[in-house]
């Protein structure tokens, strides 16, 4: 069941920016602060994607995962793993039975530039490896053209290839221009059969927003009303702070519910998140910042 043919409806800018502005005017104190901070640290796909991705790397990314710090043994561990194609299986190995989920971006990441035959094995690459997830790029080339049906059948054809493997769809927002360019693509992505609608790669300078996160978050609002089918977000790019990741987590109950309030339905892409929430989680215990140097990079 596809929105390509089907007008999106267009995007209120003034009043999505009056309630982004009412979001982050807020503030939480005390013990829903630590909650907000446990949950944050549990939806985190902690990341790497870099050329210079080592096993050893990826090794110590995942037992970072799961064990983030010893001395609050009642954090939760992180939702996923996130790594390349061929960094897969190390996780895999390396996460064993924690129930940490291995993620992998996929379909020519970051560009999409590439022939449906390439992303297919680029797919199948990560899946023979036993990623969990898949997190595909759409053809923002195609999209801007305005061929949208080339667009929603390549998200079908990876759909159809993941299996029984949930899928994530990168938008990429920031080379799409406009809101009312992020309505469509979001609604493209869910009626093509997307599991997750995700912002961004994190490769380009313009990364997740409050702004565009309201938007696709709308746009699952608006196909739940229609379908009954709950569709998860995962923002990615430039989410390094505890307070902003908590005025995400405002947002999500706001427009969404408290449905939307786990990691099975809600996930940060992010690498540097998950020290900040740490070190916010320790103030809030002890009314002392401790210095980043007491947490891994990596």
């Amino acid at each position: 069941m596809q929105l390509v043919n089907r007008n999106s409806p267009p995007v209120d800018q003034v009043g999505i920016e009056d309630r982004i502005a009412r979001v982050t005017a807020r503030s939480i104190k005390s013990d829903m602060k630590l909650a907000g901070l446990q949950m944050a640290i549990s939806m985190i796909d902690l990341t790497t994607l870099e050329g210079a991705d080592t096993n050893g790397k990826v090794t110590q990314l995942c037992t970072k995962a799961q064990y983030l710090c010893n001395e609050y043994p009642e954090l939760p561990s992180v939702a996923a793993i996130c790594v390349y194609p061929s960094m897969v299986g190390v996780a895999k190995k390396a996460l064993g039975k924690s129930g940490i989920k291995v993620a992998s971006v996929a379909t020519a990441f970051p560009s999409g530039q590439s022939s449906l035959e390439v992303k297919l094995l680029d797919t199948k690459m990560a899946l023979d490896n036993g990623a969990d997830e898949i997190d595909m790029v759409i053809s923002r080339g195609k999209f801007l053209q305005g061929e949208y049906d080339f667009v929603a059948d390549e998200i079908s054809t990876i759909k159809e290839a993941c299996g029984k493997a949930r899928l994530k769809v990168i938008l990429e927002t920031g080379e799409l221009g406009s809101l009312d360019q992020v309505r469509k693509a979001s609604d493209i992505a869910i009626y093509s059969g997307a599991d997750f609608i995700k912002t961004s790669t994190g490769k380009i300078p313009k990364a997740a927003t409050l702004p565009v996160t309201c938007v696709m978050l709308e746009a699952i609002r608006d196909y739940y009303l229609e379908t009954g089918k709950m569709i998860a977000m995962k923002p990615a790019g430039g989410i390094s702070k505890s307070k902003l990741a908590l005025h995400y987590l405002m947002l999500v109950k706001e427009v969404l519910g408290d449905q939307w309030l786990s990691n099975e339905w809600f996930r940060f892409g992010a690498s540097s998140l998950a020290n900040d929430l740490l070190m916010q989680y320790a103030k809030a215990q002890t009314g002392a910042y401790q210095s980043s140097d007491y947490f891994s990079i990596d």
